[in-house]
């Protein structure tokens, strides 16, 4: 599988990225967030292979400007059978999530993805992704947004039926901890899906 350092020199040719995260840095819907220092966070190359779009960043994700910087990213990363440098390579890997800043919490987790914000601003991330070959859809949120009428009437059910969106496209549950429940009673999942994403992401980024 290949690898690249997180830290090489940007391509020139991926400076509309920068220019789009400025562009979303600016916006005033963006402005609380701006005064607090924080970044508009995605990434993306247009060399990247996989797409993988997720709910909104944590706290330590925002505050450490890199995405799924916590246990539910160690775990996703262990799902996907890649090194963390390999999932944060944005020429393999695009991530992009429902809402690209902390939204804060909410009960006992975090606050839902602002509505609208993936419909206005993830067409102009994915105008700028050519070469991607699969893209994984974590949770209930980026699910009903891509799969739209494709998706079963239950976050279970559309992960269930996750052979019926391959080849480009497999829809997981977060990996949070706070699914534990979720895991406990449906053991199909870490029986059936988990093994099959190493070999869908290794195709997706070696084909």
């Amino acid at each position: 599988m290949p690898s690249r350092s997180v830290h090489a020199a940007a391509d020139p040719a991926d400076d509309h990225f920068a220019d789009l995260r400025a562009m979303v840095g600016a916006d005033p819907e963006n402005a609380a967030m701006a005064a607090q220092g924080w970044q508009p966070l995605f990434t993306g190359s247009h060399r990247a292979r996989i797409l993988l779009v997720g709910q909104a960043p944590g706290r330590r994700a925002q505050e450490t400007n890199t995405p799924w910087s916590d246990p539910s990213g160690d775990r996703l990363v262990r799902w996907l059978g890649v090194t963390r440098e390999i999932f944060h390579d944005p020429e393999q890997f695009a991530i992009l999530p429902m809402d690209f800043y902390y939204p804060g919490r909410a009960g006992s987790g975090d606050a839902p993805p602002r509505r609208g914000f993936a419909a206005r601003w993830h067409p102009l991330v994915l105008e700028r992704l050519a070469e991607t070959r699969l893209t994984i859809l974590v949770g209930g949120y980026a699910q009903r947004h891509y799969l739209g009428d494709r998706a079963r009437g239950t976050l279970t059910e559309t992960v269930r039926a996750w052979r019926d969106y391959l080849p480009g496209t497999v829809p997981i549950v977060h990996p949070s901890g706070l699914n534990a429940r979720w895991h406990a009673v449906n053991p199909w999942f870490e029986a059936e899906v988990v093994p099959a994403l190493p070999a869908l992401v290794r195709g997706a980024l070696e084909g």
